[in-house]
């Protein structure tokens, strides 16, 4: 019966775990690529670097796969329900789920393996040509990568999973259907004050790196990123909203399919706020990263050392990738399950261009959104690095650079939430409703 569960769930919500998969591919790619770096090293330059981007990268995995694996698994809390009603045990349901992530994640861990050793040869190649090793150094392909993402994978999908269906296998029949038809709502006040703290908690972390040493004040900006970053995360729902409400006056003019994208954020601030977070990290840490180099080189007037300029860079582009991700699944999530929405919406005589400019202006509101938010946690967290290290407080930033970080988080909005949206425009309206 457990395996019948975890083939009817997969078969059912295909889209559910596509993101899984994505995210445990990724994952095991960035494992994989370091631990052969790491077998690869040859100095213990290359063996800090291979180790700090190895933890970086688990570290990372174990936070994407979990959402990613943990939103899946929330999408099936009807069909739980459901099964907990006519019978099923608890332990069948946890098993079920546990199964589901073995399959999702057994795959992505061999065709990431073999990514790894092609993103690793690749990684290993820049770094000689930048001079961060020696340019006799050579690539070790090794085995050992393989054990390793297959651990990442399975390990963190598989208990990510089983956390998240622990309460709902745990509730009496009755109870899981009518939560399933009705979820708790969440301790908006508790919410808000937690977000309030961790605001608070940035402003004075920030008012702390003015006395620090360059140094000092350098190490500290990551936690001024990530206090500022989670305040907006626990306030999201309530900065969403008036965005919204803001958007739909502006957007007046661009007529009806504006008005109903900013209705439709504005009543699921929540969960677009959910998706919105990741964005806003990836905004403000590759802003921050951008900044301080390009600023660096703009006040002294000189290259910074390419080895360090290339593995931040390269460390950026990890982090933004799993950013990505994270938001990528999310919004399509979102989007994926709007599919009877949609469809009424057709019935009621809105044609497929209406909808699709819709779902344009929606992604465009998150992706400005998250741009404004980014950039002002970013300029937070740069001016005290650069005023103690360059004493200037203007960052500056090339256009290229600023074209590529906006290009880059629209193009993430847009096809995140577009690809659903035309996906659900395949099928015919009636038919949709039925699935539905």
């Amino acid at each position: 019966m457990t395996a019948g569960i975890a083939r009817a769930s997969l078969r059912s919500r295909p889209a559910a775990f596509a993101g899984t998969f994505v995210a445990l591919l990724f994952a095991s790619t960035v494992v994989s690529a370091s631990t052969m770096l790491l077998s690869s090293a040859t100095n213990d330059d290359l063996v800090a670097i291979a180790v700090v981007m190895l933890i970086i990268s688990i570290y990372l995995a174990i936070f994407v796969v979990a959402s990613t694996m943990s939103t899946a698994v929330v999408q099936q809390q009807r069909e739980f329900a459901m099964l907990r009603a006519v019978g099923a045990r608890p332990w069948q349901i946890r098993r079920a789920v546990a199964l589901q992530a073995v399959t999702a994640a057994l795959p992505a861990a061999v065709l990431g393996f073999g990514l790894g050793g092609a993103l690793g040869w690749w990684g290993f190649r820049g770094m000689i040509d930048n001079g961060v090793v020696p340019p006799s150094s050579t690539f070790s392909f090794t085995w050992a990568a393989l054990p390793a993402a297959l651990g990442v994978a399975v390990l963190t999908s598989a208990v990510a999973g089983i956390i998240a269906s622990v309460r709902m296998a745990a509730l009496r029949p009755a109870r899981a259907v009518a939560e399933s038809a009705s979820p708790r709502r969440e301790l908006g006040l508790v919410r808000t004050a937690f977000g309030v703290l961790a605001v608070a908690g940035g402003i004075a972390a920030l008012r702390a790196t003015a006395e620090q040493t360059p140094d000092q004040a350098t190490q500290s900006a990551m936690l001024v990123l990530i206090l500022f970053c989670a305040g907006i995360g626990l306030l999201g729902p309530r900065i969403i909203g008036p965005a919204a409400v803001l958007a739909s006056v502006l957007l007046r003019p661009f007529g009806p399919a504006a008005q109903a994208a900013m209705l439709n954020v504005r009543s699921q601030t929540r969960r677009y706020s959910a998706a919105v977070i990741p964005v806003v990290l990836g905004v403000a840490f590759a802003t921050m990263k951008i900044a301080v180099h390009t600023t660096t080189e703009h006040v002294r007037g000189v290259a910074q050392d390419p080895s360090w300029a290339w593995l931040d860079y390269a460390g950026t582009g990890l982090y933004a990738g799993f950013a990505a991700i994270a938001a990528a699944n999310l919004l399509a999530v979102i989007s994926h399950e709007r599919r009877r929405e949609l469809a009424l919406l057709r019935v009621v005589s809105a044609t497929p261009g209406d909808i699709r400019r819709m779902a344009a202006w929606e992604a465009v509101l998150l992706g400005l959104t998250s741009l404004i938010l980014g950039g002002v946690v970013a300029a937070l967290t740069t001016i005290p690095i650069l005023s103690n290290t360059l004493h200037t407080s203007v960052p500056y930033l090339p256009i290229t650079a600023v074209a590529g970080i906006v290009g880059a988080t629209l193009a993430l909005t847009l096809v995140s939430i577009g690809l659903p949206v035309n996906m659900a425009l395949r099928r015919r309206p009636t038919e949709t409703i039925k699935m539905a």
